[in-house]
């Protein structure tokens, strides 16, 4: 291509420059646009030359088929933006073009990055607001949905991925509120999760689906649906859980070999929010050693003596307490290198911290596979920082893991 300029446009070409420096970039990328747009014209054309079996103008016997003008196309690109191009046509019409897809107006790797940009945080009205900045071209929210839309399959495909692989060993399930948009209502629809731990100590999310927390006959069919994927439910040993009706009583007969740890944090609270203000802090205190006592028996002796001491003055909360402590002390019965990880459900917590966090701006959730879409990415992000936060690999001279094992 032959660029031919005179000398006073120069000279005006550089004073624009000097004065704003980034307008040279502008016109690269217009140059850039303008280029790759004739490129796929030229494509298009030689495509149609060969559908066509004859070039421009050539005549060939017994064939009907011809050229018949063009159409004016925009198709936007990554890293070059939005390029114009003439898609030629054939008078039968039997001409399709591989060059541009059909019906896509930007290539599969825009539909990626906003994909990731959504699932991220930013939601779609700020990318259909930030698009024209970011890839050359403005993207209504409506498109950016669809784009997430398409994702759908491969969500499902991991929800419901075969796990006979995966050797389980341990379990944090938990629930978690979500409001959703179904039809013309909003409702508040929960999402049972569970967080397997593997015979190596790495974490993973083996389950997320819709279902009544409250519910004991929704989290035995939640239990079921992983065996039914391939879980060996013989291998589980322990589930960490708080005190939802039912839960501990379905877990049992679902995982026959498996024992029940009650988040110590959860039985604190409860026992806790039945003591006076001024008592909190002391009878905080006296929990804490129950829990975090080296051995069963330490812990046994503590909590004799934390109901001898407040029996009388505080009842509600021994009771809270006494409900609970067997199911609270479990974890004596697992290595004590795990026990700063099997106290309490903190890792569902954090996860579902995040489940939050991502759909708060949100406020609604564009129903359930929305939901998941949101839940399975937030869950392999996880998942990603867990690799380096084993269960069973705490450094021991850390000054937790001293004050557990003491």
């Amino acid at each position: 291509m032959e660029l031919k300029i005179s000398v006073p446009e120069l000279v005006n070409l550089f004073k624009e420059i000097q004065e704003r420096p980034q307008r040279i970039f502008e016109m690269v990328s217009m140059n850039v646009q303008k280029e790759v747009g004739n490129y796929l014209t030229n494509l298009m054309d030689a495509e149609l030359t060969h559908h066509l079996g004859r070039k421009r103008y050539e005549r060939a016997s017994g064939i009907t088929n011809h050229r018949n003008g063009r159409y004016s196309r925009k198709f936007c690109i990554k890293g070059v933006g939005e390029v114009g191009v003439q898609v030629p046509r054939d008078r039968d019409g039997e001409y399709q073009t591989q060059v541009l897809p059909r019906s896509k107006q930007y290539e599969e790797r825009i539909a990626e990055d906003l994909s990731i940009m959504y699932l991220t945080g930013i939601s779609t009205r700020t990318l259909g607001l930030l698009s024209r900045r970011l890839i050359g071209r403005s993207i209504s929210h409506a498109e950016v949905s669809k784009a997430n839309r398409e994702l759908k399959e491969a969500v499902e495909r991991w929800r419901n991925r075969d796990l006979k692989d995966e050797k389980i060993k341990y379990f944090y399930v938990d629930g978690t509120n979500f409001k959703m948009r179904f039809s013309k209502s909003v409702e508040h629809v929960p999402v049972l999760v569970a967080i397997g731990v593997t015979e190596e100590g790495t974490k993973i999310v083996t389950g997320l689906q819709s279902g009544d927390k409250e519910s004991a006959t929704a989290w035995r069919e939640f239990f079921r649906d992983l065996k039914d994927r391939g879980l060996d439910g013989s291998l589980v040993t322990l589930g960490i859980m708080d005190g939802l009706p039912g839960l501990e009583t379905v877990f049992r007969e679902e995982f026959k070999n498996a024992k029940v740890q009650r988040c110590q944090v959860h039985v604190a609270r409860n026992v806790l929010a039945k003591v006076p203000h001024k008592l909190k802090k002391t009878i905080a205190d006296d929990l804490r050693s129950i829990f975090y006592a080296s051995s069963r028996d330490k812990a046994e002796d503590f909590y004799k003596e934390f109901v001898e001491k407040w029996d009388k003055e505080v009842p509600s909360a021994v009771k809270s307490l006494s409900q609970s402590i067997d199911s609270c002390l479990t974890y004596h019965f697992f290595p004590p290198e795990e026990w700063i990880s099997l106290r309490t459900t903190n890792v569902i917590e954090r996860l579902n911290k995040e489940f939050k966090r991502r759909t708060k701006s949100m406020e609604i959730v564009a129903g359930e596979d929305a939901c998941y879409r949101l839940l399975a990415f937030i869950a392999l992000k996880m998942e990603l920082s867990w690799r380096s936060t084993k269960v069973g690999k705490v450094r021991q001279h850390l000054p937790l893991y001293q004050i557990y094992t003491k």
